[in-house]
């Protein structure tokens, strides 16, 4: 809880206001492997990754195409889902064991209505999710492998040591294989 609490300190909420949204949210684990969203289901939650590294992904044609992954301080949602209560596209795993603190939409729809700064928050999240969706369309449509690679690099080093390299290359839009010739000529 630690974690989301320096979180909503550093997103301008005072003391009684952390301590109001902190009451609305329910602490999880989930152990390695087990899904927080299902795709084909609906998801109506909403969840802070205190410890844990999660895996965004959907099926094609029985291949597990990974399209995010998610960490500490990150939040967990499936968008859509939990917007328009439709079912997930995609499914949301974790690949460690994790620590969650998890608000369903009643409550944090309440919070929006009850609380102005948590709206101006909310606000703020999908500026920062939807300016994230457009970033990886356009890095995904415009620059070669290497150098989405390379920008891995440069931008998230992290994902490197703890993100394995076959979801690694799911995320780039290229085969395992070609990730290690492309690691290859990198190094």
């Amino acid at each position: 809880m630690d974690k989301l609490r320096a979180f909503l300190n550093e997103s301008g909420f005072d003391a009684s206001q952390q301590r109001l949204v902190i009451s609305q949210f329910h602490r999880q684990t989930l152990n390695k492997g087990g899904l927080f969203v299902e795709a084909g289901r609906i998801s109506d939650r909403l969840a802070f990754v205190e410890r844990g590294l999660f895996q965004f992904f959907c099926d094609r044609d029985g291949e597990e195409i990974t399209t995010y992954t998610a960490g500490p301080t990150d939040f967990l949602i499936s968008l859509g889902s939990f917007l328009k209560l439709q079912p997930a596209r995609e499914s949301i795993r974790a690949l460690t064991d994790s620590i969650i603190w998890v608000i369903d939409k009643p409550a944090f729809s309440q919070l929006r209505q009850d609380l102005p700064p948590f709206d101006v928050f909310y606000v703020g999240m999908l500026e920062d999710q939807i300016n994230c969706i457009e970033e990886s369309r356009y890095n995904l449509l415009t620059l070669s492998a290497e150098q989405r690679y390379q920008k891995l690099i440069k931008e998230e080093p992290h994902l490197l040591q703890e993100v394995p390299l076959h979801y690694l290359a799911s995320i780039l839009g290229v085969t395992p294989r070609h990730l290690s010739r492309i690691r290859g000529q990198i190094r």
